[in-house]
C-alpha cells in the first residue's frame, strides 16, 4: 500500500475475539480506563475481549502477562534510558541495538502466544505504537501485524512528538519504524483534531477522531454510606471548603495556579491533590509543597488512600475512589498546559462539578467550541478568575445552571453512545 493511502477495512462478520495490548491496564491512568470503556461497548456487542501487558487487574482467564511488557521492567527501562539519553546524537551502540533485538524477539514470541491462546480476531494496541516507553514492545507488535496481517485498530494517546524529552534520541529508526507504524491492516484512531492533523503531516497516515467518554446516560449514584465519612477522613473543618485537583503532581499540570487561585480566594479551603507524581520524580513534588507553603495554602497529597478500588491501607485507614472524592468537592482545578485529551474535565462534568481550566490547546480547539462553561484562565489566575471561581462556590443557583448545561453537553458530544457509534463505523 502506498505512504496515505486509505487502510483496510475490518472484516466485522469475522471478528469476535479482540485483543488489547499495551504496556499496563491497571489502575486509573488515562489508557487503562479508556481502554475499560472500549471493551464494555465492544463485550456489549457481542464480542470477547483479552488483554495483553506487563501488568493486569483484569480477569486472569481473559489475561496474558508478560513482565518485559511493562515500561518500568529494569531491561526495557534500561533500553529506554540510554536510547533518550541527553547526549544522545542520533547514534546507538550495537550492544543497544542487540538488546532491543533480543527482547524484542521474546515479546514476539509471547504476542504470537496471546493471539493463539485466546484465537484473537482483531488487535487493538493501548498507545504501544504511539509512545516509546517500551521500545521492543512497538516493534514486536509491529512485526506481527507485518507477519500475520491481523485486522489492527491502533488507539493513539499521546505521540512522541509531543513531549520534548523525545526529540533527542538515537533509534530514529525505531520511532519511524513502529510509533507508530504504517501498515495495510491498520486502522488509526487519535483522540483529539490536532491529533489527528499532526499524524497526517508527519506520517501521511489519516486517522479518525474518537474523544475520550463518560457515561453519561447513566449519572453517578449518589455518595453511599461508605464515603459518607470523606471529609473526616481528609480532616476538613465544618466550614472548610474542598477544592480537588484529580491529577498526578507533574509540572504540564500546572498546580501552582491551583495554589494561587486558593489562596486568593479570601475563604477557608483546602486543596486535595488525588495523585501522587508517579514515575516522573519528585522535584516537582517539593516544588508544590514548598510553594504552597509560601502561599500559606492547606494542600494535602492524598494518594495514600485513593485507588481504584475501595480498601484498607497497610496502617488501617479507608481507602476511596476518585470518585467517592468527586462527591464532596466544592470545586474542581484542572490548570494543566497540555493534556492529550483532558479526562479529568469530562469526570468534573460527569459528577456536575463546576471546574477551572486552563486553556491547554485542545480544550481551545476541540472542547470548548461545543460550549461548555468553566473558569478559565490564559497561564495564569486573574481577579476575573478569582471572582468567578468565589461565586460559584457561593451561589448555587449560579452553580447549578453551569453543571447542568456541560452536563447536557457531555451527554451529546462525550458519551458511550458517541463511542458505540464510532467503534462500529470502523467495524465495516
Amino acid at each position: 500500500m502506498e505512504r496515505g493511502a486509505a487502510a483496510m477495512y475490518i472484516p466485522f462478520d469475522k471478528v469476535h475475539n479482540i485483543g488489547f495490548i499495551s504496556t499496563r491496564f491497571a489502575g486509573t491512568d488515562g489508557v487503562s480506563l479508556e481502554t475499560e470503556k472500549w471493551a464494555r461497548v465492544f463485550e456489549n456487542e457481542g464480542f470477547d475481549c483479552f488483554y495483553f501487558a506487563g501488568e493486569l487487574d483484569r480477569p486472569p482467564s481473559q489475561s496474558h502477562l508478560v513482565p518485559e511488557a511493562h515500561f518500568m521492567d529494569p531491561g526495557i527501562r534500561s533500553i529506554f534510558n540510554a536510547a533518550f539519553a541527553s547526549h544522545a546524537n542520533g547514534v546507538r551502540t550495537r550492544q543497544l541495538t542487540t538488546q532491543i533485538y533480543e527482547l524484542k524477539e521474546h515479546l514476539k514470541d509471547e504476542l504470537y502466544k496471546f493471539v493463539a491462546k485466546f484465537k484473537i480476531d482483531l488487535l487493538i494496541p493501548e498507545n504501544a505504537l504511539t509512545i516509546p516507553l517500551n521500545i521492543p514492545l512497538g516493534l514486536a507488535i509491529t512485526e506481527l501485524i507485518a507477519e500475520t496481517g491481523l485486522p489492527t485498530i491502533a488507539h493513539h494517546h499521546d505521540f512522541f512528538w509531543e513531549r520534548p524529552h523525545f526529540k533527542t534520541n538515537a533509534v530514529w529508526d525505531y520511532l519511524n519504524m513502529a510509533f507508530p507504524a504504517h501498515l495495510p491492516p491498520i486502522r488509526h484512531v487519535v483522540i483529539n483534531s490536532s491529533a489527528s492533523n499532526q499524524l497526517s503531516l508527519r506520517t501521511g497516515i489519516s486517522a479518525t477522531t474518537i474523544p475520550n467518554v463518560m457515561d453519561f446516560a447513566n449519572p453517578p449514584p449518589p455518595p453511599d454510606a461508605y464515603a459518607s465519612d470523606v471529609r473526616e477522613a481528609l480532616e476538613l473543618e465544618p466550614d472548610q471548603r474542598l477544592i480537588l485537583q484529580p491529577t498526578r503532581v507533574v509540572k504540564r499540570k500546572g498546580i501552582e495556579n491551583a495554589i494561587e487561585l486558593v489562596s486568593r480566594l479570601g475563604m477557608k479551603a483546602l486543596l486535595v491533590i488525588s495523585h501522587a507524581s508517579g514515575d516522573e520524580g519528585h522535584d516537582y513534588e517539593r516544588r508544590i509543597i514548598d510553594y504552597s507553603r509560601r502561599m500559606q495554602v492547606n494542600t494535602r497529597f492524598v494518594s495514600n488512600i485513593i485507588n481504584e478500588r475501595r480498601g484498607t491501607t497497610s496502617d488501617g485507614r479507608k481507602i476511596y475512589t476518585l470518585q467517592d472524592i468527586y462527591h464532596h468537592a466544592d470545586f474542581v482545578t484542572y490548570p494543566s498546559t497540555r493534556e492529550g485529551f483532558g479526562n479529568a474535565f469530562l469526570e468534573a462534568i460527569y459528577f456536575r462539578k463546576p471546574i477551572l481550566v486552563n486553556h491547554y490547546s485542545i480544550y481551545t480547539f476541540d472542547i470548548k467550541p461545543k460550549g461548555f462553561s468553566a473558569v478559565e484562565i490564559d497561564g495564569y489566575v486573574t481577579d476575573e478568575a478569582v471572582a468567578k471561581t468565589r461565586a460559584l462556590i457561593e451561589d448555587s443557583r449560579l452553580r447549578q445552571e453551569m453543571v447542568e448545561n456541560n452536563y447536557a453537553l457531555g451527554r451529546r458530544f462525550y458519551s458511550y453512545e458517541v463511542l458505540h457509534d464510532k467503534l462500529m463505523n470502523l467495524m465495516v
